[in-house]
């Protein structure tokens, strides 16, 4: 599919459409086809010139849950995973097992059931929108970003975006704006309450959260890079400009260098894991396989001369700084820093790694340049975990997810649930405390009023900027839930829209609810979990 720079028309002014979608990730692509489902037009923004967001220009394979392949996920979310293990039987040639298999992972990476290449999602996510694309309801901006909004009170008048490669500005005004960018970064251009960082105890009661409130404790971004390897050949790459700093930094919460095989258990402090490359027959974990997105022996023939993984790791979790709500100069050299941070573990990797047998070093790991799109082999954009978050008429607190504080009430069950998701609650090293830690969790759904901003009345939050707490963005910013928040956002814009109410009012009306609530469940929004799963969840 073509990017549509011949429809974006980026002399024009001003553009209009019923919502206006700034961001094109999992969320923001979701929420545009939602809309566009209910009649409506959209025009959705996206920084990169690739849509999809996690999946795509950042790199990341789908975290999912233990159920994800029978329930647990929106309609159109097992629409993609279906579409993705379709487009490899339809596009590449499989040995006959693996066209048979049902529940086929193209990498065989452990971290996902579908570890698969960035290319493929993007296709996929493509395809999902072409209908909607092609008649004309979906119109698709890319390479802009949001540099200022007009607002009158409770309303969001305007967005103004910039396309980033010539500087052109657009006017873009809809009845409804929906901000689904990975930062959060129309909310404070639109004045809208929010927070960043972390909370204090005293806030929400978290037993995980801060003595006192840091809005500069952000959780780290990862730059992903993606590796093939050749033994006996070297590719080393020039020694980045950082490396001598990286290669001797030593984590506050650890006495090892970051750039090493050992790591502390975040669930046992006095505990170390032990990793290396690649599988061994020493029973010690490899990193190799962890986000591996093609695995050769899945094809007949030769069509991929090594198997290609993601490097995504503690190593290269960057938690220096944070790199939004501070000066440009700080976030561009915290974004340049991420980037550095991964060059160095590869020039680490190719140069100085230890091998199991006592030899040091892989040179014959090369850069994927072209699994990624970009000239240096690193993804199009760094991972974010951690967005500025709406101050919301209801705020999802520890509380609501923690296996241990729920006990035997087991699942948290909302009356304005609008999705499900499950993930644990994973918190990456902060930018401040560096705190860090891996908490189980109950199921979870997500409730309406989580979604709803306390005073602005037409913009809404439709990626990891919904109403949760530091803590439990940690469990609500995976994949499928984003996916969900997205949906259900885009759905939400549109019926009120169409019932000329607003958001508010949906949940605030007992009628127009479950009016709604029935609609997100014919277009197969899951709003609860199954009674296998909620009586399981109040086992101890």
């Amino acid at each position: 599919m073509e990017k549509y720079e011949a429809m974006e028309d980026i002399g024009m002014k001003e553009r209009q459409a019923d919502v206006i979608v700034i961001g094109g990730g999992l969320g923001g692509c979701m929420a545009a086809l939602a809309v566009a489902k209910k009649g409506l037009r959209v025009i959705m923004t996206e920084v990169t010139d690739w849509i999809g967001g996690q999946l795509t220009s950042q790199a990341v394979p789908p975290d999912e849950h233990q159920w994800i392949e029978r329930f647990g996920c929106t309609g159109t979310y097992r629409e993609f995973r279906n579409r993705v293990r379709q487009y490899y039987r339809d596009n590449y040639p499989l040995t006959e097992e693996s066209k048979q298999n049902e529940t086929l992972n193209p990498g065989n990476g452990w971290v996902s059931r579908l570890a698969h290449e960035p290319k493929v999602a993007l296709q996929v996510m493509e395809d999902m929108l072409a209908p909607y694309v092609n008649s004309g309801r979906i119109t698709i901006l890319h390479e802009y970003k949001p540099i200022a909004a007009d607002t009158d009170m409770d309303r969001v008048q305007s967005v103004t975006v910039q396309h980033i490669p010539t500087k052109t500005t657009v006017l873009l005004k809809g009845s409804y704006y929906l901000d689904a960018t990975d930062c959060g970064d129309v909310l404070p251009l639109a004045q809208v309450e929010y927070v960043t960082g972390a909370e204090s105890k005293s806030e929400n009661g978290e037993p995980h959260g801060l003595e006192e409130a840091n809005p500069l404790d952000m959780q780290s971004i990862t730059h992903v890079f993606a590796v093939e390897y050749f033994e006996g050949e070297d590719f080393t790459i020039e020694k980045p400009a950082q490396y001598d700093f990286w290669r001797q930094y030593i984590p506050s919460f650890s006495t090892l260098p970051i750039f090493s095989w050992s790591a502390t258990d975040v669930d046992d402090t006095e505990t170390m894991k032990e990793f290396t490359l690649f599988p061994n027959d020493k029973g010690i974990p490899s990193l190799w396989d962890y986000r591996r997105i093609v695995d050769p022996s899945i094809f007949e023939g030769d069509l991929f001369n090594s198997e290609i993984t993601l490097i995504n790791w503690e190593q290269n979790d960057y938690y220096i700084e944070p790199i939004y709500d501070v000066p440009e100069e700080d976030r561009l050299k915290n974004l340049e820093g991420a980037r550095q941070l991964s060059l160095s573990l590869l020039y680490w990797l190719q140069t100085e790694a230890p091998h199991l047998d006592g030899r040091k070093g892989f040179p014959g790991l090369r850069l994927c340049k072209h699994v990624l799109g970009t000239e240096d082999g690193l993804a199009k954009h760094p991972y974010i975990r951690e967005s500025r978050r709406i101050k919301a008429v209801y705020t999802i607190t520890e509380h609501d997810v923690s296996k241990e504080l729920r006990g035997e009430k087991g699942i948290c069950q909302y009356f304005d649930s609008v999705g499900v998701g499950s993930y644990h609650l994973d918190i990456h090293p902060t930018t401040v405390s560096n705190r860090t830690f891996y908490i189980p969790n109950n199921p979870y759904e997500i409730p309406l009023g989580a979604l709803l901003p306390v005073r602005v009345k037409n913009l809404l939050p439709a990626c990891k900027n919904i109403g949760t707490t530091q803590i439990t963005n940690g469990c609500y910013r995976l994949h499928p839930t984003e996916w969900n928040i997205g949906e259900a956002a885009g759905y939400l814009a549109a019926y009120a829209i169409l019932h000329h109410v607003t958001p508010h009012e949906v949940r605030e009306n007992p009628q127009h609810l479950e009016a709604f609530q029935t609609m997100l469940e014919e277009q197969k929004l899951q709003l609860h979990w199954p009674e296998e799963v909620v009586e399981q969840a109040k086992i101890r």
